[in-house]
């Protein structure tokens, strides 16, 4: 068992650094049951595989904090985290059924533990989705210097010669100015 947790440990480390053969292998791994569940319990396939895909971002988010130790097995977090996602969406759509059935991995007190990290995970969904709603308002060229800074990691060097500003300082200045403008934007609404 301590070979098989150490395993699951380096499993979810190689996970946080992104390294693309973790990321495979516990998709792989664990699709299966999850989506067979998923499927026996009212979801199509295309049900499974979105709510497998939102179970394994989150668990991909939960690796990048350093201080998450995972408590239980990667199967296990991620059927629990897939089955609290499959019940969240059933009772949204008023399909609750009576009574949760008793055939997970555990007594069903795990399910709902989780329950801080699905809605941490909504919170930042939220949080992007805003973020993304005031960029578009933004407009050019501020829209674009900012991606380019932010997501794309750009040095302002690249971006002044990108944008065509006379040197960084004044990349830099125009940055900041558009971050004042995006945070009014954004949390104007």
């Amino acid at each position: 068992m301590q070979g098989l947790l150490h395993t699951e440990q380096v499993l979810l480390a190689d996970l946080a650094k992104g390294k693309r053969e973790a990321t495979e292998q516990i998709y792989n791994q664990h699709y299966p049951v999850i989506t067979k569940w998923i499927q026996n319990n009212g979801g199509s396939e295309d049900d499974a595989a979105d709510v497998y895909q939102e179970a394994m971002v989150i668990l991909y988010e939960k690796s990048q904090d350093e201080n998450f130790r995972l408590s239980c097995k990667i199967g296990t977090y991620l059927f629990a985290i897939g089955k609290h996602l499959w019940y969240k969406k059933l009772n949204r759509q008023q399909q609750m059924p009576a009574s949760l059935p008793d055939d997970a991995e555990n007594d069903g007190r795990l399910d709902w533990a989780y329950e801080d990290d699905v809605n941490a995970h909504r919170e930042r969904e939220l949080y992007y989705s805003q973020l993304n709603v005031a960029l578009e308002q933004l407009g050019e060229p501020c829209s674009s210097l900012l991606k380019a800074f932010y997501q794309q990691d750009k040095s302002m060097q690249e971006i002044a010669e990108q944008f065509g500003y006379t040197n960084t300082d004044n990349a830099k200045t125009q940055k900041y100015k558009c971050l004042a403008r995006l945070r009014k934007l954004f949390y104007k609404g």
